[in-house]
């Protein structure tokens, strides 16, 4: 009569099942505190399933891997990005709504470094969901600068033109390369007035 697997001494093998109370949103909340704490360097399955209470296989059942998981924290930042820029813009035009967009996008960066370095450096052109994401934060920004009255292709180099500046600016910022005893505030408004006045000039 066969014997079971456990009396020959090998264990059987089993599914993992996923922690009662952990769900995708919960590991990428983790991820996210992680990240914007330690760095994005700091992340990986065996830290995150550690920090979890968790075994590192279960996470699979929530992510496909590391590509997966930062795929999800793209999307997460992303809508956080998306959300803000939204709510900064909200009643404004023009100038006012290109600053209010500016901050958002600054302020993003600046309480979540992690989650903004890894949501700024994903593009993947063949993941639809990751695409229409990154569509919506580029069309507020469109929006905010249809008081300038672009043509289409004018709005959309203004775009890469803007996120470079701030993108620019941020990752400066967040090194600590801005070493001199000057207001950052200052310089930061001094560069999107640069901006504006640049598309006021191209109306």
């Amino acid at each position: 009569m066969a014997r079971k697997s456990s009396e020959l001494g090998v264990e059987p093998t089993r599914k993992s099942v996923p922690r009662a109370g952990l769900d995708r949103d919960a590991l990428v909340r983790a991820a996210v505190r992680l990240v914007d704490q330690e760095g994005v360097e700091a992340l990986s399955l065996g830290r995150l399933a550690k920090d979890l209470g968790v075994r590192t296989p279960s996470l699979y059942n929530h992510v496909d891997g590391m590509p997966g998981l930062k795929r999800a924290i793209a999307i997460h930042g992303l809508r956080e990005l998306h959300r803000r820029i939204t709510q900064a813009t909200i009643g404004r035009e023009k100038d006012a709504a290109v600053l209010g967009l500016a901050c958002a996008y600054r302020e993003f960066a600046k309480s979540h470094p992690g989650l903004y370095a890894i949501a700024a450096a994903t593009l993947d052109f063949e993941d639809p969901l990751l695409t229409s994401v990154q569509t919506e934060v580029v069309n507020s920004a469109l929006l905010v600068l249809s008081g300038y009255h672009l043509s289409d292709a004018d709005a959309l180099h203004a775009v890469r033109g803007l996120r470079s500046a701030m993108h620019g600016f941020v990752t400066l910022e967040l090194a600590g390369l801005f070493g001199m005893p000057l207001s950052i505030d200052e310089s930061f408004d001094r560069l999107i007035a640069t901006m504006t006045a640049g598309l006021s000039a191209s109306e």
